[in-house]
């Protein structure tokens, strides 16, 4: 069975730092392209950052210099490092492999 496990969300001050964890079992994230997804107070699930099997990052603009994809294979963990942190960041982050296999969410909340 495959899953995805993510964790590290908190709340944090603006200019603040927080790293996500994406924990996978049941299949190898070098296997498949993952990506991060966040969802925002009434608003829908939006794409921010991908990772493909070779290993190119790619970020929507918004978050493009701030936060970095990266994947440890050893640990078959999926990574999100975010840095300089906004209040509109505030939001619950899922990691999604392939285009089917989530994650459960975890909660990131910027605020003074």
């Amino acid at each position: 069975q495959v899953q995805l496990v993510e964790s590290g969300g908190g709340s944090v001050q603006p200019g603040g730092s927080l790293t996500l964890s994406c924990a996978a079992s049941g299949m190898a994230v070098n296997s498949q392209f993952m990506e991060w997804y966040r969802q925002g107070p009434g608003k829908q699930r939006d794409f921010i950052a991908q990772l493909t099997i070779g290993g190119t990052a790619i970020y929507i603009d918004d978050v493009k210099g701030r936060f970095t994809i990266s994947r440890d294979n050893g640990k078959n963990t999926l990574y999100l490092q975010m840095t300089n942190l906004k209040p509109e960041d505030t939001a619950v982050y899922y990691c999604r492999a392939g285009y089917s296999i989530w994650g459960q969410g975890t909660q990131v909340t910027v605020t003074s």
